[in-house]
């Protein structure tokens, strides 16, 4: 093609460039890393919508809608997304689609910036959908135009599976012609294809069965499964990155590549164990594929059936491969490449969240927390969250914990325990979280931590920043209205930089009737990148050596032998360190 050229693309990016080569008329998704910038880049092409979504579940339903009006669409996020897409992803695989419809998962074996590392593989199996699973950038672009086509031949989703390494890895991808999206258009009324009564279900649930089985009749003959014979003495049937080990590994094995790793091609796989004197199955976290070889009745060395092979937890790497090839059983997860320097997660000096935390802990609050950058306050010194399960969790969990001591007879109105969560989560699934609590007469302290944007994955918008994904001006949807739609009486907005006034307000008992909201209104540090005129220092006279300031965990602040430094590169004058300081040592230059 004479448009054709070749570029570095990470798998993000490649997969993006793939679905606007389809031709995909409608992306939707929710920010999460490590998918965050497949919508990211996505929304640079024209033609093509693309949107934040409040949350993932909303996400699905959004192209879902698309692909009835007849146009492709496809929805992106990271795995535990899927988690919340759960629901209409079920039911989609039997009323399948209109326009192809694509679902992006991007896993996180290893949890670099995850609360799990959970297989999504095992949603194939459970909605009884294709997923196909790329082993680089090229193939991601591939598979990513190649899975809008499988839709609509097979009339389903189709789950594409990226892991971290593929999704922020850099690999060579050669661009094609963008296809021109199809017109979307009113849909004809099918209630047969699209309304799922029990009536209708029950024909569309044998249609998926017979759906399956052609898959795994296309499964066979596809030609993005494939055997590359080499040595018979060890064959390895593996997919996805763990192929990019095998190869490093073991470079002389026979390797049977599965690009589609859900339905398999049993026949293929019989005909390649053949083939080979010793088989092993590689794969990261679980035993997926070499369930289903087993369960083929073929012979496998793996993690199923030589316990110790592989580890069950964490990402690969090609040394640990090797080991487990040449016959040595690796216990344990493999460690970190050694002599890269070891950071500590911390808060940015001068975000607003250490104010909030550090009274907190002043106060001896018990904090259900929730997902997001200020998670990091778990660690000491600020040690000030204690509970972290899923996004908008935090809210429904100190209300479960309000509840039950109430329960118990023992007197709740004065307990320290608070709800901290931040504004995006707040919007994507924090909301019925606290109409629960005001609905069912809950109490307690709600801390939402206004920042104006989705932080933790790189500064994305959401209802509450007044923008869209492409940057045009929207409505603006202010947390305090939400709050006090939603039945709170008791709210108050306060500057988190106000340690003082945070303090004194959290001590105080409020209104004692329903929940109370505190609203920590404060853009994050990051958005603005003004460095302070004068960054404040320690007063060495003054100083008393307490380490009050260093309790409030900013990196910017450091013991050095036994003095107190602020380094001004770090500094942003925000001043919760003075605060903190008793002897008043601390102050601007």
């Amino acid at each position: 093609m004479g448009t054709s050229k070749k570029r570095l693309f990470s798998g993000n990016e490649a997969i993006a460039r793939g679905a606007y080569e389809a031709g995909v008329r409608v992306a939707a998704g929710y920010p999460g890393t490590p998918a965050t910038e497949i919508l990211e880049s996505l929304a640079k092409y024209e033609g093509v919508y693309a949107e934040w979504s409040v949350n993932e579940k909303v996400a699905l339903e959004v192209a879902s809608g698309a692909s009835i009006a007849g146009a492709r669409a496809l929805a992106a996020m990271k795995h535990v997304g899927l988690n919340v897409a759960s629901d209409p992803l079920m039911t989609l695989s039997y009323t399948g689609v209109g326009g192809g419809l694509v679902i992006v998962t991007a896993d996180d074996p290893g949890h670099h910036s995850s609360q799990n590392e959970q297989d999504n593989r095992n949603y194939a199996a459970f909605a009884k959908l294709p997923m196909l699973e790329p082993a680089d950038s090229g193939e991601a672009y591939r598979f990513a135009r190649l899975a809008f086509a499988l839709s609509e031949k097979f009339d389903t989703p189709v789950l594409v599976r990226t892991t971290t390494r593929i999704s922020h890895s850099r690999s060579v991808v050669t661009e094609g012609r963008p296809g021109r999206p199809r017109a979307a258009r009113m849909p004809a009324p099918d209630p047969a294809k699209y309304v799922m009564i029990p009536g209708y279900s029950e024909a569309r649930h044998e249609f998926v069965e017979d759906r399956l089985a052609k898959l795994g009749e296309f499964a066979e003959s596809f030609e993005h499964n494939r055997a590359e014979l080499r040595s018979k003495s060890i064959g390895v049937i593996t997919s996805g990155i763990s192929y990019q080990y095998v190869r490093e590994a073991a470079p002389s094995a026979s390797v049977l590549k599965l690009g589609m790793c859900y339905p398999l091609p049993a026949g293929m796989m019989r005909d390649f164990a053949a083939r080979v004197k010793k088989l092993y199955v590689v794969e990261e976290l679980d035993p997926f594929i070499e369930r289903q070889v087993l369960a083929q009745g073929i012979k496998a060395a793996g993690k199923l059936s030589r316990p110790g092979f592989l580890p069950l937890t964490g990402e690969l790497d090609t040394d640990t491969v090797r080991a487990a090839l040449s016959g040595s059983m690796v216990q344990a997860v493999p460690g970190r490449a050694s002599g890269i320097p070891s950071r500590t997660p911390a808060l940015c000096p001068g975000c607003p969240h250490r104010g909030v935390f550090y009274a907190l802990k002043k106060c001896g609050y018990f904090v259900a927390g929730d997902i997001g950058c200020y998670t990091l306050a778990h660690a000491e010194p600020l040690s000030s969250v204690h509970t972290t399960l899923c996004m908008g969790a935090g809210i429904s969990q100190a209300h479960g914990m309000m509840k039950a001591i109430d329960a118990s007879g023992d007197d709740t109105s004065w307990m320290k325990l608070a709800a901290v969560i931040g504004d995006s989560t707040f919007l994507h699934s924090g909301m019925a979280a606290l109409l629960n609590t005001v609905y069912n007469r809950g109490s307690g302290v709600v801390v939402v931590l206004d920042n104006k944007t989705t932080a933790m994955t790189g500064r994305q918008a959401h209802p509450g920043t007044g923008a869209t994904l492409a940057g045009d001006k929207t409505k603006h949807t202010d947390v305090v209205d939400v709050v006090r739609g939603l039945g709170v009486r008791d709210v108050t907005v306060i500057d988190p930089y106000d340690v003082g006034a945070l303090i004194e307000l959290l001590s105080s008992h409020g209104s004692g009737k329903g929940p109370r909201v505190i609203v920590a209104r404060r853009p994050c540090v990051l958005m603005e990148r003004k460095r302070p005129p004068k960054p404040f220092a320690v007063d060495a006279a003054l100083c008393v050596n307490c380490g009050d300031c260093l309790d409030t965990a900013c990196p910017a602040i450091s013991r050095k032998g036994e003095v107190v430094t602020i380094d001004p590169a770090q500094c942003t004058a925000c001043g919760i360190c003075a605060a903190a300081c008793g002897a008043g040592a601390i102050g601007a230059l």
